[in-house]
């Protein structure tokens, strides 16, 4: 494997970033009702997309279209409040490109065909490198050694992996390579994936992180536009043909550093947030003393929105009951009036009313938490009023009556209809 530096991109290399925002997310409904899965809320006061902007911007690429697709007004409002601004000059920005139509009346029919349609746009900016990134995990990445790693590899294709157990793996598609990193298979959800060469057992999953050489990925593009049966996907069409002529290489995200790291957090943290087990968990993680992810690096910080909230206030209520938090992560605008949370995230502009009581919860911006309310292994929603004495997650057959229940006996109240109120908290 090549000696790869760590001091960033060549000054010569001019990088451009594609950002796939246009996920359904059909696995964390009803969180993705009125949303595409970036613009799901993440750990109290982000979106998932934040995550990917944040290590871009961090990794000094400034080049960035976000494609958007499925429901994406609310990714369009955040890009342009929060990330928008952030940079500036002829080839620094941050745009959200629509899915236009721009080749035929057709929408994005894969994530390929997204990027096919957008060839102009590549054009137009004459990278030496594109990179072309999801939009949907909650990861710390330091892209500008990925890049480095493409180019002293001068590869056409490389694709960011990260190693697994071979007795995980059969659910992910696979990277088959050699002792240089060079991928001689692409194999999809393998029944016995095949080890590294260095370490047998483990064996390297596909992020869904690409970098490619423009011209070998234009051709790629155009030869499967050109194929009646193509699936116009990177996973399922490009790579695997890329592979077959060899010019993809694996890029091991284990190798990844970022400064600011934590002692006892993950070196290289990532995380698929595509189910509701899954997301429940990561969000609960945070609170943790010690969590994987530590949200509190200010050499690396995940940037948002500013909504100029005020700070977090705990007040008695008339019973001259305190309101407490513990083990919690508590946004903004919160108010504690005599309610408690515990082992819980909440969002920004939670009011907890007196006697209320939330525990290992998700609550999200804006809910009114009732007196004497109690909450238990929850995800609420935006906008949510939770009524005097109401509980939720404490009889799952009565709340299966009302709300959603997942497999893992977690309740989730899906988001309310935005009111005037609301609405300006979030403006």
């Amino acid at each position: 494997m090549p000696n790869v530096p760590n001091d960033g991109i060549s000054p010569s290399a001019r990088v451009l970033a594609f950002i796939m925002a246009g996920g359904q997310g059909e696995r964390l409904q009803p969180l993705t009702q009125y949303r595409a899965k970036p613009a799901v809320p993440f750990g109290g006061c982000y979106r998932i997309i934040d995550f990917v902007l944040s290590n871009l911007v961090h990794s000094e690429i400034t080049s960035i279209y976000v494609l958007t697709q499925y429901k994406a007004q609310p990714i369009i409002d955040h890009v342009q409040r929060g990330w928008a601004h952030r940079v500036s000059g002829r080839h620094n920005f941050i745009q959200v490109v629509p899915a236009q139509m721009q080749i035929g009346a057709k929408w994005y029919r894969g994530t390929a065909d997204s990027i096919y349609q957008n060839l102009s746009l590549i054009d137009q900016l004459s990278p030496d490198v594109v990179l072309i990134f999801g939009a949907d995990h909650i990861y710390k990445m330091n892209i500008r050694q990925m890049v480095e790693f493409h180019l002293d590899c001068r590869a056409k294709a490389t694709v960011a992996c990260l190693p697994v157990p071979r007795a995980e793996g059969s659910g992910f598609g696979i990277m088959d390579v050699d002792e240089h990193s060079r991928v001689k298979e692409f194999i999809e959800k393998p029944s016995d994936p095949p080890g590294m060469p260095l370490n047998p057992s483990q064996c390297l999953v596909s992020m869904g992180n690409y970098a490619f050489e423009p011209k070998t990925l234009a051709e790629a593009l155009h030869a499967t536009a050109r194929t009646p049966d193509a699936r116009h996907d990177f996973g399922r069409d490009i790579l695997p043909a890329l592979t077959r002529a060899g010019m993809t290489y694996s890029y091991n995200f284990s190798q990844n550093r970022i400064p600011g790291t934590a002692a006892g957090e993950e070196q290289a943290y990532w995380r698929d947030v595509g189910t509701l087990a899954a997301y429940y968990d990561a969000n609960l993680d945070l609170k943790n003393v010690a969590p994987r992810l530590n949200l509190f690096n200010w050499k690396w910080p995940i940037l948002t929105v500013n909504y100029n909230d005020p700070p977090a206030k705990f007040a008695f209520d008339e019973s001259k009951r305190r309101g407490i938090a513990i083990d919690s992560i508590v946004s903004a605008g919160c108010i504690l009036a005599g309610g408690s949370a515990k082992d819980s995230v909440l969002g920004r502009n939670v009011f907890l009313d007196a006697g209320s009581e939330v525990c290992e919860s998700i609550v999200m911006d804006n809910v009114y938490v009732g007196p004497g309310a109690r909450i238990r292994r929850a995800i609420i929603d935006k906008n949510v009023r939770i009524a005097a004495e109401q509980s939720v997650g404490y009889d799952l057959e009565a709340d299966r009556q009302r709300y959603y229940v997942s497999d893992n006996g977690i309740v989730i109240i899906p988001k309310s209809p935005e009111t005037p109120e609301t609405r300006e908290r979030d403006l």
